[in-house]
């Protein structure tokens, strides 16, 4: 009995371990799904980081990002332009710290959720990325500047496709919270 409970939960492990790092390779891949813009690029890295909330739940995903965030800190190419600790301090370093927040909280939508709340769950969600992306894109420019002109870089071209994002998201959720059963 003890032998098939280890196995049973050696095997969870394991699962969870592959979930992990294939969540942090999906990162890494959406990472270069982008579209310059200035030091902002757009990318599809606030789609995954919130599918992975989904999907995976808050644990897994939460998990994910910080080892993605690690993989990244420690030099590997995995973020938009490259790798390395500076990188969390450049001008994007706010935004991947935000994914840590937003896979949290994505991470506890689950299949009882009205679609207009799941919605608000993702949009609460994704703001927390802007929230601190802003923040640190601020402290990289210079606190000179105006909240609009950092606002006018780091936020306001990205608002439109953020929301497409999300209400694709929205749209699938039922479907992708199934998905989480077998996780």
């Amino acid at each position: 009995m003890e032998l098939t409970k280890n196995i049973i939960n050696n095997s969870k492990i394991i699962k969870s371990a592959i979930l992990v790092i294939f969540g942090t390779a999906l990162l890494a891949i959406s990472s270069k799904i982008q579209t310059p813009f200035t030091l902002v690029p757009a990318t599809m890295q606030t789609f995954v980081v919130m599918f992975l909330g989904i999907i995976l739940g808050y644990k897994l995903a939460t998990l994910t990002v910080i080892l993605y965030l690690i993989e990244g800190s420690f030099g590997l190419p995995v973020f938009a332009k490259g790798g390395g600790i500076g990188y969390l301090l450049g001008p994007t370093g706010g935004y991947l710290v935000g994914f840590i927040f937003t896979a949290f909280f994505a991470g506890h939508i689950n299949e009882n959720k009205d679609p207009i709340i799941v919605f608000l769950y993702l949009l609460f969600s994704v703001s927390l990325i802007y929230i601190l992306g802003l923040g640190g894109l601020w402290n990289y420019m210079g606190f000179d500047k105006t909240f609009n002109d950092v606002f006018s870089v780091g936020a306001k071209p990205f608002l439109l496709i953020e929301i497409y994002k999300i209400l694709i998201l929205t749209v699938l959720s039922k479907q992708l919270l199934k998905i989480r059963k077998f996780t």
